[in-house]
């Protein structure tokens, strides 16, 4: 191990936000100082502000910067919000990766589905080992979440001990997987343990999350109890969930056909590591319907509204293998994530329009959150007894609240920062340091822009207020060689009163050229801004919008 230096911590993303999660640690000695890189995920585009844009990931120029000092990039759990953006990002930073079996086998199942994926090698570490990267030992200590080997992270350093929770809860009865290490949590409070950095999402929320064992019982209940056929989305990725469906499936005669890639992607891995052991084989969509009503189970994708995924197109009637009518029943064992409301609503009434009963965690426990609320947050911090806490995992809202709840524990410093923030954890007074550079990259198409890009800007007002396109031919004399061409997009074809925009805008094209000093219609760039100017004010005279407009003038 590195002879004692300063210890620092430096969130990219998962500050102030939940989601796009990318945590740098960072031990400097009088030699060198090395990175540490703890998970790499996305955050998913909002339609309304991001047309266009699927995935949202961390700006990672700083740790590009720092390559050659980044000594591997450790993953807590396969999350998409924690390993999603791996497979655009790596091949910048090219550095070791280190995971568990099942993250690993994810990650790898991943890779393939995508049509000329990089290739990353990871390497797999034991859950509940340590190796030493650099200046670090990094620990893998099981906790439960909403996915098989979610892990807590003990980072060691010569000044002293960071444990990173990643996400995590209190189950004493989880479906998969053992609960939460609090024999190894108490051992390193009792060694001493420099910071706290953990994950705020339910630090609103009074008491403890229920187990994983009381839905599976709920599940078990309204299976039985339904009379037609049954579908249950849920997330792909929640191994516990899909084997609770297995098991009520199973206690009530009905097969389980999988619906959807990323469902089957996951089963599959889920096979392969162990974690299905003992359930029965599911069923692929294509024998859906040679099942009656009451012997079929239906295990979709789809509980985030997504509009490609199988239970849209379920809710659409457009789905060419599944369908539901009325009496049948669809169990959402998920919650909505916050901005997806809109879309997971639609696809409810969808359903409810065909004569579906739909259950949501609203009326049943359905479903439970993989993230501790605050009685869990004060046990880890009793077992834990950090010098430092700093929430992260959460909007500012979560942030503020698990801070206040720390210092009431008794917590000595405790320290609330953003993106950006190079955190001294030690030797000596905790504090923000210094700032690295942080961001956004959105993922648009295939291409990774920035916050800035043209494209994101643009097509931001284009859904807004349409587009004007503008044609002019000029001859020598600076006279209008034809008629002007006109194309507008996404704006009204009439006024309030019926007159066509089309032709108000004609009108303001040629009469913008004719009043103009002929040596300004022989400059092509002063002509087109002036009719830009001019096609805008107008527009927005009739409509109260000012679209995007463009004006390409040509001199013949």
């Amino acid at each position: 191990m590195a002879e004692a230096g300063e210890f620092t911590f430096a969130p990219l993303g998962g500050v102030g936000e939940i989601g796009m999660n990318l945590s740098v640690y960072g031990f400097a000695n009088p030699r060198q100082r090395s990175w540490l890189a703890v998970d790499l995920g996305v955050s998913f585009g909002d339609e309304e502000h991001l047309p266009g844009i699927d995935t949202i990931m961390p700006d990672i120029s700083f740790l590009v910067k720092e390559r050659k000092n980044l000594v591997g990039l450790v993953l807590t759990h396969a999350h998409e919000d924690h390993f999603g953006a791996i497979i655009d990002l790596w091949p910048r930073l090219k550095c070791p990766i280190y995971a568990t079996k099942f993250s690993a086998a994810l990650f790898e199942a991943k890779c393939a589905a995508e049509r000329n994926p990089p290739k990353i090698p990871v390497t797999v570490v034991p859950s509940g080992g340590r190796i030493e990267l650099g200046p670090f030992g990094v620990e893998f200590i099981p906790v439960a979440h909403s996915i098989p080997e979610s892990h807590a992270l003990a980072i060691h350093t010569a000044a002293g001990t960071a444990l990173h929770t990643g996400d995590w809860k209190l189950d004493p009865t989880p479906v998969t997987g053992p609960p939460t290490d609090e024999r190894r949590l108490r051992e390193l409070g009792d060694a001493g343990v420099l910071a706290l950095v953990g994950d705020s999402t339910n630090a609103v929320r009074d008491g403890r999350s229920p187990s994983e064992t009381e839905v599976a019982k709920t599940i078990i209940e309204l299976v039985k109890a339904a009379k037609g056929r049954v579908a249950v989305t849920t997330f792909a990725s929640n191994v516990a969930r899909i084997r609770a469906v297995a098991d009520a499936a199973r206690a009530s005669g009905r097969e389980v056909v999988v619906v959807g890639r990323a469902m089957d992607r996951v089963v599959q891995v889920a096979r392969e590591t162990g974690y299905l052991d003992g359930v029965q084989n599911f069923r692929s969509a294509e024998l859906y319907g040679h099942f009656p009503p009451d012997k079929v189970l239906a295990l979709c994708t789809g509980s985030q509204g997504e509009p490609r995924a199988a239970l849209a197109r379920i809710a659409n009637d457009d789905h060419p293998q599944v369908t539901l009518n009325k009496g049948d029943c669809v169990i959402f064992s998920s919650r909505t994530i916050p901005g997806n409301e809109k879309a997971v609503g639609s696809i409810i009434n969808g359903l409810i329009t065909q004569g579906v009963e739909v259950i949501t965690d609203r009326t049943h426990l359905v479903h439970v959150s993989g993230h501790p609320r605050r009685d869990e947050l004060r046990d880890l911090i009793g077992w834990v007894r950090p010098q430092l806490l700093i929430p992260v995992h959460g909007e500012a809202l979560h942030l503020f609240e698990h801070a206040k709840l720390a210092r009431a524990a008794g917590v000595p410093k405790v320290l609330i920062c953003r993106n950006g923030d190079q955190v001294k954890l030690g030797p000596g007074e905790p504090g923000i340091i210094d700032e690295v550079p942080s961001g956004r990259l959105y993922k648009d198409g295939t291409i990774l822009e920035d916050s800035k890009s043209r494209a994101v800007v643009e097509r931001r007002r284009m859904a807004f207020a349409g587009c004007a396109f503008v044609a002019l031919a000029m001859d020598e004399k600076g006279e209008l060689a034809d008629d002007p061409e006109i194309e507008l997009i996404g704006i009204p074809e009439k006024n309030a009163a019926g007159e066509v925009l089309d032709d108000i805008v004609f009108d303001v094209i040629v009469s913008t050229v004719e009043g103009l000093p002929r040596a300004r219609r022989r400059d092509p760039d002063a002509l087109a801004e002036s009719v830009r100017r001019a096609v805008r004010a107008s527009v927005n005279e009739h409509w109260g919008k000012k679209p995007l407009c463009f004006v390409h003038v040509l001199m013949v």
